[in-house]
This record gives C-alpha cells, sequence and structure tokens, in this order.
C-alpha cells in the first residue's frame, strides 16, 4: 500500500509483534499503520477450553493495544486487529514453547496423532465496536522419529510457537492432513479476517487496485 493510500485510508493497527501476522496481512495487500504489541498473562483460567482461551486472549490483546493507541493522536480512530492461537489435544492446552523440554514433550505428544488450532481474530472499530470469529483447524501430524525431533528442536523454529511447532516452516513436512484453513494455523485467518474488516467499512479491498 503507498504512503497516498494511507492518507486518504482509515488507519489500522495490528495488535501483534508476531512476523508471521503482519506477513499474512500483507498478502493479501493490508500494511497496516503500527503495530502494538501487548505482553499480557497468557496463562489458561481453570477448566478455560482451547477455544474460550483463545477468544478471550484475541480480545484482551486488541482492548489493550486499543487503550494504547487512544493516548496517541496519529493513532485515534483506527481499526484495531489482533489475533491469538491456541494448539490442543482434547482439552489439554499446549503450551506456546518457549524452552527445548516444552516443545520436545508438545512434539512427541502430537506425533502421529490429530490435533486442534484454534484461532481467534478480534476486530474493534473507530467507534468502539468489537467483533470476533474464530476459527478451528484440525491437524495429523506424521509419526516423528527420534531423529526427526531432535532436527527440528535444533533448528529453533519451535520457539515461541503455540504447540511447539512452525507450519510455515520445516515443520510443513511434518504435516500429514490438514482439514481447515492453513493461515490459521500459520496465525491468522485471511477470509475471516478480510470478512470482518470489510464487514465494519475498512476499504481492505482498495489497494488491490492497479497492482500489476
Amino acid at each position: 500500500m503507498t504512503s497516498g493510500d494511507k492518507a486518504w485510508r482509515p488507519k489500522l493497527i495490528l495488535a501483534s509483534a508476531s512476523p508471521r501476522r503482519l506477513e499474512l496481512l500483507q498478502q493479501i495487500g493490508i500494511e497496516p499503520d503500527a503495530l502494538l504489541p501487548v505482553d499480557l498473562d497468557e496463562t489458561p483460567r481453570k477448566n478455560e477450553l482451547p477455544r474460550t482461551l483463545a477468544a478471550r486472549l484475541a480480545e484482551e490483546k486488541t482492548r489493550a493495544a486499543a487503550a494504547i493507541a487512544a493516548r496517541r493522536e496519529e493513532l485515534a480512530e483506527a481499526y484495531i486487529i489482533g489475533a491469538d492461537t491456541v494448539v490442543s489435544v482434547g482439552r489439554r492446552i499446549l503450551p506456546k514453547c518457549e524452552i527445548v523440554a516444552e516443545a520436545a514433550q508438545s512434539l512427541r505428544l502430537l506425533s502421529g496423532r490429530a490435533h486442534r488450532v484454534h484461532t481467534a481474530v478480534c476486530l474493534i472499530t473507530p467507534k468502539g465496536r468489537a467483533r470476533h470469529k474464530l476459527v478451528e483447524t484440525r491437524l495429523r501430524l506424521k509419526r516423528l522419529s527420534a531423529d526427526e525431533i531432535e532436527a527440528y528442536l535444533g533448528s529453533g523454529e519451535w520457539r515461541g510457537k503455540a504447540g511447539g511447532y512452525a507450519l510455515q516452516g520445516l515443520a510443513g513436512a511434518f504435516a500429514q492432513k490438514l482439514v481447515g484453513s492453513y493461515s490459521a494455523v500459520v496465525g491468522l485467518p485471511l477470509y475471516e479476517t478480510m470478512s470482518l474488516l470489510s464487514g465494519e467499512g475498512f476499504p481492505a479491498y482498495v489497494s488491490w487496485l492497479n497492482r500489476v
């Protein structure tokens, strides 16, 4: 999107520092005006379901970013979008792995079995209206050998990833079956995101004109 486009269209804030979410937005021709990541406690509440956790965290991130934006004149009256992804096996929520032991345990658990990826998106409009979408994707990884797990852990790609893997990276070689949204597994469901934005009056398709 050009600077000329930004001069007249409403501003958009992405409530995330994730390069994957930014790249996905850019894939559909949307360049956010600002990134406002927030640091939240993402610990699940007692008996909280995976889908409920994803929806709650997506909204909390978006509302926290909205509160920051409201204090900055140049970001006032902006659309704000945030998301969260939770990986689960049944009701068991897998961590966003930060240490090797967590990632190794997650990969061994996911090896050869089906699991679910829950990605929630929250949009807050300039008028303060909140809209939500939740996408559930079923995914099966191949049965992983000890050598494959060790090699993947050595790549470091698992760090900070829900379930200890990044489907858009090396772990794409492990994906045996996917039913649902690939972009949701990566971090931002594109169909639902575009539907939310366009449904609330954001001119999401304007940047598509004269791209060739």
